[in-house]
């Protein structure tokens, strides 16, 4: 029997090399990584960058599978996998994310994004962070917590495209369009979800434990609680993810068993 796909989306400021580790971990060599339109890879022609244009290239990119996929994504890519959870069930086995807490209705963006989110300081703070050369580039990966490989290849694929599509991307996302959004979490149950919540994650740029858990909630979703991980993990701390990812597919029905389009 064929194994179901794994598909995996990464977020800001990330490229698709930060899943290296923990395919190793799954040993999943057939791991599809996708890059988010300018994040890591151009964005084409008319792609206008806001968070529902992202669901909807999330879909355009499921549909080429024959198969409904598994679907894991870190950071902004755990928001564009909730929000392809609840509207496209169709094109997925399951759902796995750690950035669930941004739905949550009492959820405040962190003060970076709230910068981003405003005309003129949110591009003089992306020309710092993303207009650097590549020595000022990993000043900045260390800043957010970044260590090792990790800050370094980040730091690599920064650039400012990848700039300009953060301040485009957060705009489109000014509360409370994800209070509203987080109001249609309990269409994602309709395929089974995967909760991951970092216990070390010190930034909380997500969400607090409480809206993480909120939001799994809402989705029904089931929880784990990963000690000792940060939000870095796919890189930094990959192996009690990879633990508890192949514990929930293993729980899952058989491909051939799971419900009928959009059911």
């Amino acid at each position: 029997m064929s194994r179901t796909p794994l598909v995996l989306v990464h977020g800001n400021p990330e490229s698709a090399v930060v899943w290296g580790p923990l395919i190793g971990e799954l040993d999943r060599a057939d791991a599809v990584a996708l890059s988010p339109p300018g994040f890591g890879v151009p964005a084409p022609r008319g792609f206008d960058g806001s968070a529902t244009a992202h669901r909807d290239w999330l879909a355009s990119q499921l549909e080429l599978f024959r198969a409904p996929v598994d679907l894991v994504g870190h950071d902004w890519g755990g928001i564009h996998v909730a929000a392809l959870a609840m509207s496209r069930p169709d094109l997925i086995r399951s759902w796995a994310s750690d950035a669930l807490g941004v739905f949550a209705p009492d959820y405040q963006w962190h003060p970076r994004a709230q910068m981003w989110q405003q005309e003129g300081p949110g591009e003089a703070s992306v020309q710092k962070l993303w207009g650097g050369d590549l020595q000022q580039r990993l000043g900045v990966t260390s800043a957010l917590g970044m260590t090792g490989r990790m800050a370094e290849r980040v730091a690599a694929g920064m650039d400012p495209e990848m700039g300009s599509a953060v301040l485009t991307l957060l705009r489109s996302v000014k509360q409370p369009v994800m209070a509203e959004a987080g109001q249609l979490l309990p269409n994602a149950a309709r395929r089974p979800g995967l909760a991951l919540i970092a216990l070390d994650d010190v930034d909380r740029a997500s969400g607090t434990v409480a809206q993480h858990e909120w939001g799994a909630r809402r989705a029904g979703a089931t929880v784990a609680r990963l000690e000792g991980v940060g939000h870095w993990w796919p890189e930094e701390s990959p192996a009690p993810v990879a633990e508890a990812l192949t514990k929930f597919w293993a729980e899952l029905p058989d491909p051939e068993s799971a419900p009928a389009s959009g059911s």
